[in-house]
Protein backbone atom coordinates (compact mmCIF):
# COMPACT_ATOMS: atom_id res chain seq x y z
CA UNK A 1 0.00 0.00 0.00
CA UNK A 2 1.29 3.54 -0.94
CA UNK A 3 2.07 5.81 1.88
CA UNK A 4 -0.03 8.40 -0.24
CA UNK A 5 -3.06 6.47 0.59
CA UNK A 6 -2.29 5.89 4.16
CA UNK A 7 -2.26 9.51 5.02
CA UNK A 8 -2.20 12.98 4.13
CA UNK A 9 0.77 15.66 4.55
CA UNK A 10 1.25 19.26 3.91
CA UNK A 11 4.75 20.22 4.52
CA UNK A 12 5.77 22.89 6.34
CA UNK A 13 8.67 25.59 6.73
CA UNK A 14 8.98 25.63 10.56
CA UNK A 15 10.55 23.52 13.30
CA UNK A 16 7.44 22.33 14.41
CA UNK A 17 4.71 19.12 13.09
CA UNK A 18 1.34 18.51 14.16
CA UNK A 19 0.06 15.18 14.12
CA UNK A 20 -3.82 13.96 13.53
CA UNK A 21 -3.53 9.89 13.87
CA UNK A 22 -7.29 9.33 14.90
CA UNK A 23 -9.31 11.18 12.50
CA UNK A 24 -9.13 8.61 10.15
CA UNK A 25 -12.50 6.99 8.71
CA UNK A 26 -11.38 4.74 5.64
CA UNK A 27 -11.83 1.50 6.03
CA UNK A 28 -10.99 -2.10 3.93
CA UNK A 29 -13.62 -4.06 2.38
CA UNK A 30 -11.89 -7.07 4.73
CA UNK A 31 -11.82 -5.35 7.77
CA UNK A 32 -15.44 -3.39 6.97
CA UNK A 33 -17.26 -6.26 6.18
CA UNK A 34 -16.53 -8.01 10.21
CA UNK A 35 -17.49 -5.19 12.10
CA UNK A 36 -21.34 -5.23 13.81
CA UNK A 37 -23.55 -2.62 12.16
CA UNK A 38 -23.24 -0.48 15.53
CA UNK A 39 -19.15 -0.47 15.33
CA UNK A 40 -19.70 1.04 11.64
CA UNK A 41 -20.44 4.52 13.03
CA UNK A 42 -16.68 5.17 14.12
CA UNK A 43 -18.09 6.68 16.99
CA UNK A 44 -14.61 6.39 18.44
CA UNK A 45 -13.37 8.71 15.45
CA UNK A 46 -11.51 12.00 16.49
CA UNK A 47 -14.10 13.42 14.12
CA UNK A 48 -12.71 16.77 11.90
CA UNK A 49 -9.68 17.03 14.05
CA UNK A 50 -7.84 17.39 10.58
CA UNK A 51 -9.70 20.60 10.03
CA UNK A 52 -9.19 21.94 13.44
CA UNK A 53 -5.43 21.50 12.60
CA UNK A 54 -6.11 22.91 8.95
CA UNK A 55 -5.03 26.81 9.96
CA UNK A 56 -1.78 26.09 11.19
CA UNK A 57 -0.62 25.82 8.04
CA UNK A 58 -0.64 28.92 7.61
CA UNK A 59 1.82 29.40 10.59
CA UNK A 60 4.68 27.32 8.36
CA UNK A 61 3.50 24.21 10.44
CA UNK A 62 3.07 20.78 9.12
CA UNK A 63 0.37 18.61 9.43
CA UNK A 64 0.25 14.90 8.98
CA UNK A 65 -2.98 12.91 9.58
CA UNK A 66 -3.82 9.12 8.92
CA UNK A 67 -6.37 8.61 6.35
CA UNK A 68 -7.71 5.52 7.88
CA UNK A 69 -9.53 4.38 11.13
CA UNK A 70 -8.12 3.64 14.30
CA UNK A 71 -10.30 0.40 14.47
CA UNK A 72 -8.36 -1.01 11.63
CA UNK A 73 -5.24 -0.37 14.18
CA UNK A 74 -4.32 2.43 16.91
CA UNK A 75 -0.99 4.35 15.80
CA UNK A 76 -1.15 5.71 19.22
CA UNK A 77 -0.49 2.33 21.03
CA UNK A 78 2.92 0.58 20.89
CA UNK A 79 3.38 -1.96 18.27
CA UNK A 80 3.76 -4.53 21.94
CA UNK A 81 0.31 -3.13 22.68
CA UNK A 82 1.99 -1.85 26.35
CA UNK A 83 -0.87 -0.49 28.36
CA UNK A 84 -0.84 3.50 28.39
CA UNK A 85 -2.82 4.07 31.33
CA UNK A 86 -3.65 1.67 34.63
CA UNK A 87 -7.27 1.60 34.03
CA UNK A 88 -9.61 0.90 31.09
CA UNK A 89 -8.64 1.32 27.92
CA UNK A 90 -8.45 0.06 23.92
CA UNK A 91 -5.97 -2.00 22.46
CA UNK A 92 -3.53 -1.66 19.77
CA UNK A 93 -6.31 -3.53 17.36
CA UNK A 94 -8.89 -3.46 19.78
CA UNK A 95 -11.88 -5.18 19.69
CA UNK A 96 -13.59 -3.21 21.75
CA UNK A 97 -14.92 0.24 21.51
CA UNK A 98 -14.68 3.02 24.34
CA UNK A 99 -17.46 1.85 26.24
CA UNK A 100 -16.46 -1.82 26.22
CA UNK A 101 -18.71 -2.84 23.26
CA UNK A 102 -17.44 -5.26 20.51
CA UNK A 103 -16.63 -4.35 17.36
CA UNK A 104 -16.58 -7.40 15.70
CA UNK A 105 -19.31 -9.94 14.55
CA UNK A 106 -19.20 -13.25 16.55
CA UNK A 107 -16.05 -15.12 15.43
CA UNK A 108 -14.56 -12.39 12.64
CA UNK A 109 -11.95 -11.39 15.47
CA UNK A 110 -8.64 -10.14 14.36
CA UNK A 111 -6.06 -13.12 15.19
CA UNK A 112 -2.68 -12.86 15.88
CA UNK A 113 -1.91 -13.25 12.32
CA UNK A 114 -4.20 -10.61 11.38
CA UNK A 115 -2.58 -8.09 14.02
CA UNK A 116 0.88 -8.76 13.10
CA UNK A 117 -0.43 -8.06 9.05
CA UNK A 118 -1.78 -4.86 10.25
CA UNK A 119 1.10 -3.56 11.77
CA UNK A 120 3.12 -4.00 8.39
CA UNK A 121 0.77 -2.73 6.32
CA UNK A 122 -0.74 0.80 8.08
CA UNK A 123 1.27 1.10 11.67
CA UNK A 124 4.83 0.27 10.91
CA UNK A 125 4.44 2.84 7.60
CA UNK A 126 2.95 5.33 9.46
CA UNK A 127 5.49 5.73 12.07
CA UNK A 128 8.07 5.35 9.58
CA UNK A 129 7.02 8.19 7.90
CA UNK A 130 6.47 10.12 10.81
CA UNK A 131 9.73 9.78 12.13
CA UNK A 132 11.16 10.88 8.85
CA UNK A 133 9.62 14.10 9.14
CA UNK A 134 10.81 14.43 12.83
CA UNK A 135 13.86 13.58 11.91
CA UNK A 136 13.73 15.65 8.62
CA UNK A 137 12.68 18.68 10.99
CA UNK A 138 15.42 18.04 13.49
CA UNK A 139 18.60 17.55 11.24
CA UNK A 140 17.20 21.34 9.23
CA UNK A 141 16.60 23.43 12.28
CA UNK A 142 18.23 21.44 15.31
CA UNK A 143 15.23 21.06 16.79
CA UNK A 144 11.70 19.84 16.62
CA UNK A 145 8.30 20.46 18.32
CA UNK A 146 5.60 18.13 17.89
CA UNK A 147 1.85 18.44 18.55
CA UNK A 148 -0.20 15.32 18.65
CA UNK A 149 -3.80 16.24 18.16
CA UNK A 150 -6.52 14.48 19.74
CA UNK A 151 -10.35 15.07 20.75
CA UNK A 152 -12.93 12.45 22.68
CA UNK A 153 -16.68 12.72 23.32
CA UNK A 154 -17.16 14.59 26.43
CA UNK A 155 -18.57 12.03 28.80
CA UNK A 156 -17.09 8.45 28.51
CA UNK A 157 -17.80 6.69 31.37
CA UNK A 158 -16.21 3.68 31.25
CA UNK A 159 -12.93 5.72 30.57
CA UNK A 160 -12.68 8.52 33.20
CA UNK A 161 -15.56 10.49 35.66
CA UNK A 162 -17.59 13.16 34.93
CA UNK A 163 -17.21 15.79 32.14
CA UNK A 164 -13.56 15.83 30.42
CA UNK A 165 -12.08 19.49 30.10
CA UNK A 166 -12.54 21.15 27.18
CA UNK A 167 -8.47 21.13 26.44
CA UNK A 168 -6.42 18.67 28.22
CA UNK A 169 -2.46 19.00 27.50
CA UNK A 170 -0.29 16.07 28.37
CA UNK A 171 3.48 16.07 28.63
CA UNK A 172 3.64 12.72 30.51
CA UNK A 173 3.73 14.43 33.42
CA UNK A 174 6.77 16.86 31.60
CA UNK A 175 9.15 13.81 30.81
CA UNK A 176 8.44 14.88 26.34
CA UNK A 177 8.98 18.36 26.34
CA UNK A 178 11.47 20.88 27.74
CA UNK A 179 9.76 22.63 30.16
CA UNK A 180 10.00 26.18 28.49
CA UNK A 181 7.61 24.48 25.89
CA UNK A 182 5.20 22.99 28.36
CA UNK A 183 4.79 26.43 30.24
CA UNK A 184 4.60 27.82 27.14
CA UNK A 185 1.63 25.76 25.90
CA UNK A 186 -0.41 25.78 29.30
CA UNK A 187 -0.65 29.64 28.89
CA UNK A 188 -1.71 29.81 25.86
CA UNK A 189 -4.57 27.30 26.17
CA UNK A 190 -5.63 29.26 29.81
CA UNK A 191 -5.67 32.31 27.86
CA UNK A 192 -8.85 31.42 25.92
CA UNK A 193 -12.65 30.42 28.41
CA UNK A 194 -12.13 26.88 27.81
CA UNK A 195 -11.92 24.66 30.26
CA UNK A 196 -8.02 23.22 30.81
CA UNK A 197 -5.93 20.59 32.87
CA UNK A 198 -2.47 19.39 32.21
CA UNK A 199 -1.28 15.47 32.65
CA UNK A 200 -4.80 14.63 34.03
CA UNK A 201 -7.00 11.89 32.19
CA UNK A 202 -4.89 11.97 29.40
CA UNK A 203 -0.86 12.61 29.86
CA UNK A 204 0.18 11.39 26.20
CA UNK A 205 -0.30 8.23 24.29
CA UNK A 206 2.32 6.39 22.75
CA UNK A 207 3.35 9.11 20.18
CA UNK A 208 3.79 11.70 22.62
CA UNK A 209 5.43 9.07 25.25
CA UNK A 210 8.17 7.56 22.37
CA UNK A 211 8.59 10.33 20.10
CA UNK A 212 8.91 13.12 22.74
CA UNK A 213 13.03 12.95 23.47
CA UNK A 214 13.96 16.50 25.06
CA UNK A 215 17.42 15.17 25.05
CA UNK A 216 18.17 14.85 21.74
CA UNK A 217 15.67 18.21 21.18
CA UNK A 218 12.46 16.48 20.42
CA UNK A 219 9.82 17.29 22.43
CA UNK A 220 6.62 15.83 21.93
CA UNK A 221 3.21 17.18 23.49
CA UNK A 222 -0.54 16.28 23.02
CA UNK A 223 -3.58 17.56 23.34
CA UNK A 224 -6.42 15.94 23.58
CA UNK A 225 -10.04 18.10 23.16
CA UNK A 226 -13.23 17.94 24.56
CA UNK A 227 -16.06 17.21 20.94
CA UNK A 228 -18.12 18.72 22.82
CA UNK A 229 -16.05 22.04 22.22
CA UNK A 230 -16.64 21.93 18.46
CA UNK A 231 -19.33 19.43 17.07
CA UNK A 232 -22.10 17.27 17.66
CA UNK A 233 -21.34 14.24 20.29
CA UNK A 234 -24.25 11.82 17.98
CA UNK A 235 -24.02 10.19 14.79
CA UNK A 236 -23.61 11.92 12.31
CA UNK A 237 -21.35 13.50 14.19
CA UNK A 238 -21.39 16.94 12.59
CA UNK A 239 -19.40 19.87 13.34
CA UNK A 240 -20.98 23.35 14.85
CA UNK A 241 -18.79 26.01 12.55
CA UNK A 242 -18.88 28.79 15.12
CA UNK A 243 -17.36 26.40 17.73
CA UNK A 244 -14.96 25.16 15.73
CA UNK A 245 -13.78 28.10 14.10
CA UNK A 246 -13.41 29.32 17.89
CA UNK A 247 -11.39 26.55 18.89
CA UNK A 248 -9.50 26.33 15.34
CA UNK A 249 -7.73 30.12 16.75
CA UNK A 250 -7.01 28.50 19.74
CA UNK A 251 -5.45 25.55 18.48
CA UNK A 252 -3.65 28.23 16.09
CA UNK A 253 -2.64 30.24 19.71
CA UNK A 254 -1.03 27.50 20.65
CA UNK A 255 0.76 26.76 17.63
CA UNK A 256 2.21 29.99 17.63
CA UNK A 257 3.17 30.23 21.26
CA UNK A 258 5.45 27.35 20.20
CA UNK A 259 6.74 28.94 17.55
CA UNK A 260 7.58 32.18 19.18
CA UNK A 261 9.35 30.40 22.14
CA UNK A 262 11.19 27.72 20.14
CA UNK A 263 13.06 31.47 18.79
CA UNK A 264 13.79 32.25 22.53
CA UNK A 265 15.05 28.76 22.87
CA UNK A 266 17.55 28.27 19.48
CA UNK A 267 18.91 31.78 21.01
CA UNK A 268 19.38 31.05 24.47
CA UNK A 269 21.05 27.65 23.02
CA UNK A 270 23.50 29.46 20.65
CA UNK A 271 24.58 31.42 23.68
Amino acid sequence: MATSDLMTFVAGSTPVLLNVPHAGTALPNEIKNRLRKDALELKDTDWHVDQIAGPCSELGIGIMAASFSRYVVDLNRSAENTPLYSGPTTGLVSQIDFDGRPLYLEGLEPDAADVQARIQTYWAPYHQALNAEIQRIKTQYGICVLIDLHSIRSQVPRLFDGVLPDLNLGTNSGTSTAAVFEVSAEKALQAGSYSFVKNGRFKGGYITRHYGQPDQNIHALQLEMAQSAYMEEHAPWNLLPRKADKLKTMVQKLASALLEELSTYQLAARA
